[in-house]
């Protein structure tokens, strides 16, 4: 096998990163594929960052890797993240050590987003190897939310940038043998239906996509269902309900205020 290149050995060793959230790892066929791209669709509220913070903290403290998380919504809570872990260890020294393996990036719009990508291509992801253990998921949550509003009048610009920002990621995706999971949000079709937001060349970028939706169309429902529609290894249209707290409830024990997730900023 020696003949084999770059591309041929990243088949070879293509890998499953399991969620450890039951419902998930049924539909992705059994987790998180390394090397590809999975994105989270759904309205506003349906559970898409809390699942990422769900998939981040199990993967950092049960699989022991680390995960890079870029946040284009200021959405990424550190205590929340604590909060989690506590439900899952109560020694504060793995809670710590599987905080530290959440790195999170900042940015704030497309081009941001694309020079952070960028740099953690050239660099950032080398660098993580080296230093602190394996880097095996990249998250963003969410592309639509620097995407979206450069298609709307300037569409040769918005859909240059989106292509780019496509390729970043698959670039990193295959090249470093990494599992993307991005989120996005959702529109609707001539008939109503729900349909992943980006327009249709923005389609052809995640290899597996799941919509969420809420099971019960109140605020206060923590009902979900996750719907697979878009996949190479199993049928379409598979649903499974999950219940978002029963994903993170919280232990009730004191955060300490000093405690932080560490945040970096955009290269």
């Amino acid at each position: 096998v020696s003949h084999l290149n770059t591309s041929q050995w990243q088949i070879l060793i293509l890998t499953k990163l399991c969620c450890f959230v039951f419902s998930l790892d049924k539909l992705l066929d059994s987790g998180l594929y390394t090397g590809e791209i999975t994105e989270l669709t759904g309205s506003p509220g349906s559970g898409k960052t809390q699942v990422c913070f769900s998939v981040a903290v199990n993967i950092s403290h049960q699989l022991k890797q680390t995960v890079f998380y870029i946040d284009t919504k200021s959405g990424m809570c550190a205590n929340r993240l604590l909060q989690m872990l506590q439900t899952k260890t109560p020694n504060m020294e793995e809670q710590m050590e599987a905080l530290q393996k959440i790195k999170v990036f900042r940015v704030f719009d497309v081009f941001s987003l694309l020079a952070c990508l960028q740099h953690l291509r050239s660099n950032g992801l080398q660098k993580a190897s080296v230093g602190g253990g394996s880097v095996k998921t990249l998250m963003v949550d969410s592309v639509s939310a620097v995407l979206s509003s450069m298609l709307g009048g300037k569409q040769n610009e918005g859909m240059s940038l989106l292509m780019q920002v496509a390729g970043e990621l698959k670039m990193i995706a295959k090249d470093f043998n990494i599992a993307v999971l991005m989120t996005n949000h959702v529109t609707k079709d001539g008939n109503g239906h729900l349909k992943a937001g980006l327009g249709q060349s923005w389609s052809h970028v995640p290899r597996t996509r799941v919509l969420l939706q809420r099971v019960e169309d109140t605020e206060t429902s923590s009902l979900r269902t996750a719907t697979l529609t878009k996949s190479s290894r199993q049928a379409c249209h598979l649903v499974e309900e999950f219940d978002l707290c029963h994903w993170s409830e919280e232990r009730r024990t004191s955060i300490s205020g000093k405690r932080k997730l560490e945040e970096r900023s955009k290269p």
